[in-house]
């Protein structure tokens, strides 16, 4: 319902104004190695602590993560699948984690690429809809974006799933205009245009496997993804490789700010420019 909602100038914004309602100086916000960027970065802003757990196979390893709530754990991240890595949780390993948290701790499960993995041919079936559990655990914040598989990252809308009362808390920090009108209208249209969302998977599951036989075929070692992209172990800097592949004309990311230095995060993209990607790359690691 409406009361359970809070927009977000994408689901980035939605990620602060969590920081900025749960947490103060000194309190600590959990999440692991290899996770997305702006959950230090938040932290750091409001004066939180991040605890950093180790990652299991590029992934959560929510054991760790459990054994290292204290006293003074006020929120915790989990992105599912995880950006840059393209890992992801099942159905029962999350929602046990869930039932070990204390209730006084809010959970976020940041779902950006939840249309691509919740895709059926994406061959994850246990890849769960964490809105059905937002009535058994008060403290989960469930975030999703319409930047993704709808198409409309520059457009800036997101938003947060949770309990009328999270939500409301969220609500008195967040700016009272902080998603334009376009933005909405712009949302509201994407929710009814299943046409183009289907093509969009299909695009991705296509280009992802297209990926997949392509690496195989230069040798280097993907990270197997449930989103729209996929990060690849290239033997050799990132960075460097990076700025090689830059000069072909081709942009992807180095992930080594994310203690990923022999990987880089590529996005799918049509067949045409994911065969250029993967001959640019042919050529270098060659050469």
């Amino acid at each position: 319902e409406q009361a359970q909602i809070t927009l977000g100038n994408g689901s980035n914004d939605v990620l602060e104004l969590l920081a900025r309602a749960f947490v103060d100086n000194g309190e600590e916000v959990l999440f692991s190695e290899h996770a997305f960027a702006v959950y230090g970065l938040a932290t750091q802003a409001v004066g939180g602590r991040s605890v950093i757990t180790p990652a299991k196979e590029y992934g959560h390893d929510l054991d760790a993560m459990a054994k290292a709530l204290t006293p003074n754990t006020k929120l915790v991240f989990i992105a599912n699948p995880n950006n840059p890595t393209g890992t992801w949780l099942g159905r029962h390993e999350l929602h046990h984690f869930l039932t070990q948290v204390p209730k006084e701790v809010v959970v976020v499960l940041d779902e950006a690429y939840f249309e691509f993995a919740s895709d059926p041919d994406m061959g994850a079936p246990d890849y769960p809809d964490t809105t059905a559990w937002l009535g058994e655990f008060a403290n989960l914040v469930v975030a999703r974006t319409f930047s993704k598989a709808y198409g409309l990252a520059g457009l800036r809308v997101g938003y947060a799933v949770s309990s009328p009362e999270v939500a409301d808390l969220l609500n008195r920090v967040r700016q009272p205009f902080n998603v334009s009108i376009p933005a909405l209208y712009g949302a509201a249209a994407a929710l009814d245009d299943q046409a183009h969302l289907d093509a969009t998977l299909r695009l991705n599951r296509d280009g992802l496997e297209q990926y997949y036989q392509g690496f195989v075929a230069l040798g280097v070692a993907p990270i197997y993804s449930l989103g729209n992209f996929v990060c690849v172990h290239v033997g050799r800097n990132g960075g460097e490789l990076y700025e090689a592949l830059l000069r072909e004309g081709v942009i992807v990311r180095p992930v080594g700010n994310y203690g990923l230095p022999n990987h880089l995060r590529i996005s799918v993209g049509s067949e045409r420019e994911n065969a250029r990607c993967l001959d640019a790359l042919g050529r270098l690691l060659g050469a």
